[in-house]
This record gives structure tokens, sequence and C-alpha cells, in this order.
């Protein structure tokens, strides 16, 4: 039987503080090398197609689309093993950024779990919420181990991972205040729903006023170039990044990282080839594992220090968020168990 967790049934279990450890232990994990991570394919899709997104309602109903010539979205398969662990996840994702224009996610995943001592079907949960959670823990812990309170962030980007991003930040920290840009509207309804859930959080009109006395900045938007100017950082600023994945895409400029004392990857390897490090003129061997901050081999010497981290995301967090949710919806009963 499998066991099938629907966006409500995760969001159910999901505990960010639960999750801290969690996502800790992997990091210490995938540091050590005792993971199995294989280089995860991104590949273009939708190309030649009809874009049936335009004919799509609310109620889910197809109309007549406009076949388009160029990619629709990059779909991505992210597989990771855990040595010691009974089981292992494969995630399936695709990323449509036009997606928005039509009242549609952006990031569509789905995560697939397997008992690793029988090759056996166990698990096939939703994606979206595991991905935004364990990547908001990024931020989170970064914060935690490398900011003192109280927190004044600062956030490029209204979509949700921005609010993901800013839950897991007031998780593990003292959150003062939070101002949050996006050039669109959706900067108001995001920092509606995160005060909505107790947080202080404010629109503002240019990432220069939600960069201004920030000590932490978070990006997390599909740009293709930078998203702010590096020149405003605060001294002691720590710039968590967790939007660019390909070399097309960029949220920091050079400046941000001439600036910056070190810049930490979650893997250094992927993050060499993201447009924000090729850009600056970095290569891998400039990038310090983030896992060494939670080793405690490495992190802030000053307070004046400006840090950078560079999220690509790690399937080694989402088989490690899909255990501990499969573990716990079997505790709890969640879930829908069916055969294949």
């Amino acid at each position: 039987m499998v066991r099938i967790l629907s966006a409500d049934a995760v969001r159910d279990l999901l505990s960010l503080t639960e999750l801290f450890p969690v996502v800790e232990e992997a990091f210490v994990k995938q540091g050590r090398g005792e993971v199995e991570r294989p280089p995860r394919p991104h590949f273009p899709v939708g190309i030649g197609v009809d874009d049936i997104r335009d004919g799509i309602d609310n109620l889910g109903e197809m109309g007549d689309g406009v076949q388009s010539n160029s990619p629709l979205g990059t779909a991505l398969t992210m597989p990771a093993y855990i040595h010691g662990r009974t089981v292992y996840a494969t995630k399936l994702a695709a990323v449509h950024p036009d997606n928005t224009t039509h009242g549609l996610p952006t990031v569509n995943a789905q995560v697939a779990l397997t008992d690793s001592t029988t090759g056996l079907p166990l698990g096939f949960f939703d994606g979206n919420t595991i991905t935004s959670a364990r990547t908001g823990c990024i931020g989170g812990l970064a914060a935690e181990y490398l900011t003192a309170d109280p927190i004044r962030l600062g956030v490029i980007g209204a979509g949700t991972q921005a609010r993901w991003q800013t839950r897991a930040i007031a998780t593990g920290s003292d959150v003062e205040s939070v101002r949050i840009y996006s050039p669109s509207d959706s900067r108001e309804a995001c920092a509606a729903d995160l005060r909505d859930e107790g947080l202080p959080a404010e629109a503002v009109d240019s990432p220069d006023e939600a960069v201004a006395d920030a000590n932490v900045v978070v990006t997390a938007t599909t740009s293709s170039d930078p998203v702010f100017d590096g020149g405003l950082l605060e001294p002691g600023a720590l710039v968590v990044a967790v939007g660019a994945y390909t070399a097309e895409m960029q949220e920091l400029d050079a400046t941000t990282f001439d600036r910056a004392a070190r810049v930490f990857a979650d893997v250094p390897e992927e993050v060499a080839d993201i447009g924000d490090v090729r850009a600056a003129g970095l290569s891998e061997s400039d990038l310090v594992p983030l896992s060494e901050v939670f080793e405690g081999v490495v992190g802030r010497d000053s307070d004046e220090e400006i840090l950078v981290v560079e999220s690509v995301g790690s399937a080694v967090l989402d088989a490690a968020t899909a255990e501990y949710l499969y573990e716990k919806a079997r505790e709890r009963g969640v879930g829908e168990d069916v055969g294949l």
C-alpha cells in the first residue's frame, strides 16, 4: 500500500520547529558524504504544444490554447538517499514562471517515497509544501546561526517561498520587522497574509526600502537580473538567495559578492553554475559548504561581515522531510492508503 498525503495533510503534519533539526542533520550528513545525491537533470518542457493555461478557469476546465514555440517551463528530477535510512525519495518538480499570470503556482512538485530495503513504494506526497518548508528552513537556520537577534528582515519577492522564508526565520529568531518588495501588487497580499500570522510585515514600494537597515535580506524570485543594489547592504547583513537555480537566473549583483566575507552554498558544485555566481566570476572553490556552519567549522568572525548564503535546493532535504512526514503520518493515521 502507498500512503497519499495531500497538500492539506502535509501542512497539517508539518511543524517548522520539528523540521529545523531534521534539515540540519540532513545538511550534516550531506557534508560528510553520507548520502547518495545523483545529478538532478533539468530540461525545458512545453515546446510546440498548446498553452492551455489561457483556457484554465478556477474550476480547472480547459479551453483552446495558443501554441508556444518556446518552453513553457522547466522540469526537474531530484532523487536522494541518506545512508542508514530505510527509505529514499525522488522529487518530480516543475517551474513555470508565467503561471502567476494565470492564478496558478509557479512551482509544482510531487515526492515519491520508496523502501530502500525492498524497493517497494511507500508514499506519494504533495511536494510543493515540502519544497517550500525545507527551503524555508535553510533561511531560518542560516539566520539562527549567522545573525544576532533581533532580525530586521528585507524580502525581495512576494510568492509562496517569500512567505515560508519569513515564517522559518521567525521560527528560529526574534523578528523585529519584515519589509516586502515585489514589482507586482502581490507584495500587499503577502504582507497581509504574514500579518494575519502575527508577523510584523509591511509592503514597501522599492527594493531599496526593503534592503535599507535590514540585517537579513532574502531574495525569493525567478529573476534573470539582480534584484537589489548590493551597495545598500548594511555592514553585518546576511543575504539568503533561494531563487536562482540555472545559469540564466540571477538575483544578486557583483557588488554583493565583492562585499561578502564568505559565500556559503547548500550544494557548492551546483551553486557554482547559477547566474549569480558565474556573473560574479566565482567558482566552486570560492564557496563554503553550508553544512560546515552547522558543524561549527566556520561561521561569522565579526559583527560587520556581510555573508551570503546561496541555495539551489538539495534532494537530500526532500528525502529527510518526506521521511519525517511519513513517520508522523503513520503515527497519527493521517493520509490515504491506496494500492497500485
